[in-house]
């Protein structure tokens, strides 16, 4: 290994851009946030030392044995978060960056890319959640920050443009134009710094702009060492030590670079990020991740240790699950596809692990894809998204959720050539921190989950087991929420005492339903009494409703009834639970 001379960050830029610098496989993909790389903007002003790089050179005759990847320019949470395969034509050596890719794409992105990362409530499938955003910095005043002293910001284009008495946006990635010094004074004059704001703000615009320039044009502060072996082997273990401290490369992300650099045939890498999107995009959409595909892997391919460490990540374990990954994967989609028509989506689904089982039990009895929609294994299917949801709703994969997948792993190898082993796996945890029977006061428990909750979907799910989940379906209000403001009860009479109540009650159980989502979309703001009299004209469509919603019968439906509504519907769902659960 030799060590070299520093280069300027305008250099390193360069050879990213004309992708003389590639990722090698092994590495993960870009995990920095906004913050993140304004923090290293900030460091490089204040001359803090950023730690040196480490490159491996492969030569030109070793180039085509290995995959390589390209930097990502303009990132984007929702759509564009991996990077794309570098094409090789052979002819010239390559240098791969063994560490540093985190502060090398920061300063990729910053300086020739953009960042999309979600507005604040704006539902994940929204193109216009995302917009696109560059790094700026403000001309005339530091950071308000404490631990910040430069004011780096990424900001839409309409944002940058707004410009006050404490604010002139400066586009970072700019700073390539500014060749020669006299650039920055042209630059400033030219935008009216000096005649537009006062002395100490020219002044220190001025500073800022010639220091940034020295920072990424002149000055060089990126220095790094360089590994030549042609070894795979070598590097991956000089990767390893580098990496294995915890803070740089996370545990998962050290666990799949192994597994990349094991296989022989396949990108491992490439497999599991193909299928991490495929299955977040089934139905409604789902939030796995490399870490619940790695998981799964070693759980399906029946491997008796399956803990998330180095050593079951062996040359032997790996290729195993490479040679079954079709019947693997196809496992995982159908799993997810099945929990989907369930009516579960990302914000339903409380733990990921709860996949697992279910992806066990189609890879042993090897389904075909029309187990999802065949009517020949409704009593199988039935007994699946039972336990889903008492596992859900009890929570059994949190803590030690190997102490539940080892366990229902066995049972399902004991019991393969018959149904879902539902009984089995109760009795199995029955008198455990784990178990999956109800107490009076467990399902006392289940009426106090509030609308917005993750777990409330799979407690509905309990009082509606024939609903066809493939129709969408809301979570609804059955007393409109909207009508629950202090200033419309106070117009419909209530007292203070009875406001408080009524808007305590509001988005527990005992006000919910699931609805289909056209009938719920035609609901709206409508008070229920009108809307439930409008939309079920005879008394068998009402008495229908009410028994399929477990509304209280005999009951006044008016507005200002609504406390004795819910009490009534609370105590009667609570009797479903117990005739259900115990």
């Amino acid at each position: 290994m030799s060590y070299e001379t520093a280069l300027t960050i305008k250099n390193v830029i360069e050879k990213i851009h004309k992708k003389e610098y590639l990722l090698p496989t092994i590495q993960r993909e870009f995990v920095w946030d906004t913050y993140q790389i304004e923090r290293l903007f900030d460091s490089l002003m204040r001359d803090y030392p950023i730690s040196s790089f480490l490159f491996w050179e492969v030569d030109k005759e070793n180039v085509n044995n290995y995959e390589f990847y390209e930097f990502i320019r303009n990132y984007n949470e929702r759509n564009n978060r991996h990077n794309p395969k570098a094409s090789i034509n052979g002819d010239d050596k390559i240098t791969a960056i063994l560490d540093g890719q985190q502060r090398l794409t920061s300063l990729y992105i910053a300086l020739k890319g953009s960042f999309a990362y979600k507005l604040p409530r704006k539902r994940y499938d929204n193109p216009d959640a995302y917009p696109s955003r560059k790094l700026y910095i403000n001309l005339i005043s530091k950071s308000s920050s404490d631990d910040l002293e430069y004011d780096f910001s990424f900001l839409t284009e309409n944002e940058s443009t707004e410009k006050d008495e404490t604010h002139f946006w400066f586009y970072v990635g700019d700073i390539l134009k500014l060749e020669e010094p006299g650039d920055v004074n042209s630059y400033l004059l030219t935008n009216e710094i000096f005649t537009e704001y006062n002395t100490e703000q020219a002044k220190f615009a001025n500073n800022t702009l010639f220091k940034l320039r020295n920072v990424i044009i002149e000055k060089g502060i990126l220095s790094y060492y360089k590994e030549a072996s042609q070894s795979l082997d070598k590097v991956l273990n000089i990767f390893i030590r580098i990496n294995s401290g915890g803070t740089k490369l996370s545990y998962s992300d050290l666990l799949l670079s192994i597994a990349t650099a094991q296989w022989e045939t396949k990108d491992a890498r490439e497999e599991i990020i193909t299928i991490v999107d495929e299955i977040n995009n089934i139905g409604n959409g789902f939030d796995v991740d490399k870490d619940f595909i790695l998981k799964s892997s070693l759980i399906l391919s029946d491997f008796k240790d399956f803990a998330f460490k180095v050593d079951n990540f062996n040359k032997s374990n790996m290729l195993a699950i490479e040679n079954n990954w079709e019947s693997i994967t196809k496992a995982l989609k159908l799993a997810v596809q099945l929990v989907s028509s369930f009516g579960y989506d990302r914000e339903t689904l409380s733990s990921n692990n709860a996949l697992i089982p279910i992806a066990y039990y189609l890879y042993k009895k090897q389904v075909k894809d029309s187990f999802i929609t065949s009517n020949s294994n409704l009593e199988d299917k039935k007994k699946i998204r039972q336990w889903l949801v008492l596992s859900l709703i009890k929570r059994a994969f949190s803590g030690q959720p190997d102490n539940v997948l080892r366990p229902i792993r066995d049972l399902i190898q004991k019991d393969i050539n018959d149904e879902f082993p539902l009984a089995k796996i109760i009795d199995k945890f029955k008198g455990t921190n784990k178990t999956l029977i109800f107490s009076d006061e467990d399902i006392e428990n289940l009426t106090f989950y509030k609308y917005g909750q993750g777990f409330t979907f799979s407690v509905l799910s309990l009082l509606y087991p024939t609903l066809d989940f493939r129709n969408k379906f809301h979570i609804d209000h059955i007393f409109p929420k909207s009508l629950f403001k202090k200033s419309v009860l106070k117009k419909k009479g209530l007292t203070d005492e009875e406001i408080k109540v009524f808007q305590d009650y509001t988005n527990y159980i005992g006000n919910l339903q699931l609805l289909e989502a056209i009938p719920n979309i035609e609901k709206q703001d409508t008070e229920f009494e009108i809307w439930f009299k409008d939309t079920y004209a005879t008394k068998l469509e009402q008495k229908d409703y009410c028994d399929k919603h477990y509304i209280p019968q005999d009951i006044d439906l008016k507005f200002n009834n609504f406390k004795e509504f819910f009490e009534k519907r609370e105590e009667l769902i609570q009797n479903v639970f117990k005739a259900k659960l115990q």
